[in-house]
C-alpha cells in the first residue's frame, strides 16, 4: 500500500486468527470508532476482546473484513503528502516509522516548491529515508493535490492549513484513498457538515480514516479516561481545560509577496486559513472531555479579544478566549486558551466529580481529600502511536473511522470561537445550520488569485466586535461583509 501525504506485510494465517491472537490492542482501537459502548469496554476488555470486537468486524459494514481484503497482508503501503510543513512532515516520517510495516512516501504535494522541497529533504534524512520513493510524483500549486489523488497511492495524510481540510477530504474519499488528516478538520461550520458528508462515504467506500487527535491514542489518556468513565470519582459534575502559552510565530510580509501569498505564509493568523487557536490549538483538549463524556455540547458562551497582539501581521485572531460550554446532562466544560508572553501558562484538563477529581493530562486520579486513587504510568507519544494504530489496523483488515468525531470535536471548537466572536449564548443545534463560509478555496489556483480577506488602507484586517450590531449566527460573517 503506498501512503499519500498532503502538507502528512504481513499476510497473517487467518483474519480471524488474527481476531483472537492480537487482542485487546486492537479492541481498544476500534472502542474509538463506536461510541456507544465504551463505558462497557472498559468494564469487561475480555469479553469485547472476544465477542464484541469479533462480531461487529465481521458483521458492521465499516468494518467487513472480506470487503478490507485489498487492505490486510499488503507488504508495502503507498502514501501521499499534501501539505509539506512542519507538521506534515513529521506525520510523513511517523507514518514511514510505523511499527510492522513497509510504508513508503511514493507522492507529494504542496501550494510552495521550497516547502515541498524542504520536507523531501528532511524525510530523506529520517531513519527510513530510503522509503521516500517519489519520482516525478512531486506536484507543486493549489490544484497539485488533483494530481497526487491521481497517482497510486493508496493512503493520504493530509496535512495543509485547515481551511483547504474540506476540499480534500472529499478529493481523497472520491479517489478512494484511505486518509490520515490532521485536526481541525474545518475552519468553518459549512466545512464541517462536508467533512461529516464525506465521512460516511468514506464508511460506504470501506476507507479509512485517522484524524491527529493524538490524545486519543496515547495509553496514559486511555487508561486515565478509562478509570473516570468506570466511575472512580463516582457522577461527573465540571471540567476545566486549558491551552494558555506564548504567541507563536509570525511571518511578516516580504517584497514581492501578493497578498494571498502572503496570507497562505503566515496563515495561523487568517481564520479563512487557521480558524483562530482556538480552534487550530485548543480542540486537543476539548476534544478530550468530549471523548471522556461521550457526548458534545449543546451550548456555549464565552468571552475574548485582541489585548496584546494587535499588529498587521496578527491578522484577524483573538490572542484569548474563554468559554462555558454546557452538554446536554448539565456537565460544565470551562475553557480557556490564550497566547499571551509573561503570563500563567497551562496545557491541560481537569475534571471534577462527586468523590473526586482528576488530572486527566498527568494521568492522576484524587479522592476528594486528595488522596491518589490513581496513576497511569502508560506510554505518551500519540504522534507517533497514532500511525502505529492506523497501519496495524490496516495490515489486519480493520477499517477505523475517526471522521465523525474529529468534526465533531472541530465544530465544538468552532461553537466556542463563534460565542466569543458574537458574544452571544449559541446553541449547538442553531450554530450547525450556518452556511457562512469563510473562503471558497476550492476557486483558488494561483497566488495571484484574490485573497479571501483583505486589508483596509491602514493595512489592517477585519476584526471580530462581540456584542457591535445585530448578529445572529447563521448570517454572520467575521470578515466584516
Amino acid at each position: 500500500m503506498t501512503l499519500f501525504l498532503w502538507g502528512y506485510g504481513y499476510a497473517g494465517c487467518s483474519q480471524v486468527w488474527q481476531l483472537f491472537h492480537v487482542g485487546a490492542s486492537i479492541v481498544t482501537r476500534h472502542s474509538r470508532t463506536k461510541r456507544t459502548n465504551r463505558r462497557e469496554f472498559f468494564k469487561d476488555t475480555s469479553k469485547i476482546a472476544v465477542a464484541g470486537f469479533v462480531g461487529s468486524a465481521l458483521y458492521e459494514p465499516g468494518l467487513s473484513l472480506a470487503r478490507s481484503a485489498h487492505v490486510a497482508g499488503r507488504d508495502t503501503i503507498r502514501i501521499g503528502l499534501v501539505g509539506c510543513g512542519g507538521r506534515g512532515t513529521a506525520a510523513a516520517i511517523e507514518a514511514m516509522n510505523a511499527e510492522g510495516a513497509n510504508n513508503q512516501l511514493t507522492a507529494v504535494a504542496d501550494a510552495f516548491q521550497h516547502r515541498m522541497d524542504d520536507a523531501l529533504v528532511q524525510c530523506q534524512r529520517s531513519q527510513h529515508g530510503d522509503r521516500v520513493q517519489c519520482g516525478d510524483a512531486k506536484f507543486v500549486g493549489f490544484d497539485g493535490y488533483k494530481d497526487l489523488m491521481q497517482s497510486d497511492v493508496d493512503l493520504v495524510i493530509l496535512a495543509t492549513p485547515p481551511g483547504f481540510r474540506p476540499v480534500h477530504f472529499e478529493a481523497a474519499i472520491e479517489a478512494g484513498k484511505h486518509v490520515f488528516m490532521e485536526k481541525p478538520v474545518a475552519v468553518d461550520v459549512p466545512g464541517v457538515r462536508r467533512v461529516l458528508a464525506a465521512t460516511a462515504k468514506a464508511r460506504e467506500k470501506n476507507l479509512a480514516v485517522g484524524v491527529g487527535l493524538q490524545r486519543r491514542h496515547e495509553r496514559a489518556y486511555r487508561e486515565t479516561i478509562g478509570q473516570l468513565q468506570n466511575g472512580l470519582i463516582g457522577d461527573l459534575i465540571f471540567s476545566r481545560v486549558y491551552w494558555n502559552g506564548d504567541t507563536p510565530w509570525v511571518r511578516t510580509r516580504t517584497p514581492g509577496q501578493t497578498e494571498l501569498e502572503y496570507q497562505m505564509t503566515n496563515w495561523y493568523f487568517f481564520n479563512w486559513l487557521c480558524g483562530d487557536h482556538i480552534v487550530e490549538q485548543h480542540i486537543h483538549n476539548l476534544d478530550v472531555i468530549n471523548w471522556l463524556l461521550d457526548d458534545y455540547p449543546v451550548s456555549a458562551h464565552g468571552m475574548g479579544g485582541r489585548a496584546v497582539r494587535t499588529g498587521k501581521d496578527h491578522g484577524q485572531i483573538f490572542d484569548h478566549h474563554s468559554v462555558e460550554y454546557t452538554f446536554a446532562n448539565g456537565h460544565k466544560m470551562i475553557s480557556q486558551c490564550r497566547q499571551m508572553p509573561e503570563c500563567w501558562n497551562e496545557v491541560s484538563e481537569y475534571v471534577h466529580g462527586t468523590r473526586g477529581y482528576a488530572d486527566i493530562n498527568a494521568g492522576r486520579i484524587f479522592d476528594a481529600s486528595g488522596k491518589e486513587l490513581f496513576y497511569s504510568k502508560g506510554e505518551r507519544g500519540g504522534h507517533q502511536q497514532e500511525h502505529h494504530d492506523l497501519f496495524a489496523d490496516l495490515r489486519n483488515g480493520i477499517i477505523p473511522n475517526e471522521g465523525e468525531y474529529g468534526a465533531k470535536s472541530t465544530m465544538t471548537s468552532i461553537l466556542g470561537r463563534l460565542a466569543t466572536y458574537t458574544g452571544k449564548l449559541l446553541k449547538w443545534e442553531d450554530a450547525i445550520q450556518s452556511n457562512v463560509r469563510l473562503a471558497n478555496v476550492d476557486e483558488l489556483h494561483s497566488m495571484s488569485d484574490p485573497a479571501p480577506v483583505l486589508p483596509d488602507k491602514n493595512g489592517k484586517y477585519p476584526i471580530p466586535v462581540p456584542g457591535a450590531g445585530s448578529h445572529d449566527v447563521i448570517d454572520w460573517d467575521p470578515r466584516g461583509r
